[in-house]
């Protein structure tokens, strides 16, 4: 799909955003604990998500059999609408505009499928991720300003924000990158 060059410290390094594949799975694994810890998918749950919607599950791949970031979205029978169920880029590689791209391009795939409501939760502390979310023209979803208390069980509130997407792609502006967290 794309091809990122980034100029680290040791030297430069080449990420590929591509679809997930069957052969990810314990990196998928191993990256989904650790960035959600606890949230993480249970190993049984992630399979069957990929099985699921492998079409709109893409990865970070460096190449070596790391990935430093993946997008999943989990869509209807119809295609009309969607979830974001999980967007991460590890610790090392947040400040690059890496959770932009990737959202950007299952963005574009999901209006390519006739998606037209996508939907996503998010901590509200999360700032970064929220500001990230806000630029690319997600809005919080009433009522409630989409606060949810308790939505992952009791001290664990949650922001649902929302884009309808149109014919012409994901609507908002454009803006600098934000180092995003991790979305679930």
């Amino acid at each position: 799909m794309t091809a990122y060059t980034e100029a680290l410290p040791s030297a430069p390094q080449e990420l590929v955003l591509r679809r997930a594949e069957e052969s990810d799975l314990p990196e998928l694994r191993r990256l989904d604990h650790e960035i959600f810890g606890q949230f993480a998918y249970p190993p049984f749950l992630l399979r069957q998500l990929f099985d699921l919607y492998q079409r709109h599950f893409l990865v970070l791949d460096d190449g070596s059999g790391l990935l430093h970031g993946y997008v999943l979205a989990g869509t209807d029978a119809l295609s009309r609408d969607c979830w974001i169920l999980g967007l991460c880029v590890t610790r090392d590689r947040r400040g690059r505009g890496l959770g932009r791209d990737l959202m950007r391009e299952i963005l574009l795939l999901l209006r390519d499928a006739g998606t037209r409501v996508v939907r996503l939760t998010v901590e509200p502390a999360n700032s970064a991720a929220v500001l990230l979310y806000r630029s690319l023209g997600f809005t919080c979803e009433e009522p409630d300003g989409g606060l949810r208390p308790d939505y992952f069980g009791p001290g664990q509130d949650r922001l649902v924000m929302r884009l309808d997407l149109g014919p012409a792609g994901p609507a908002g502006p454009v803006s600098p990158a934000v180092p995003a967290g991790p979305a679930r």
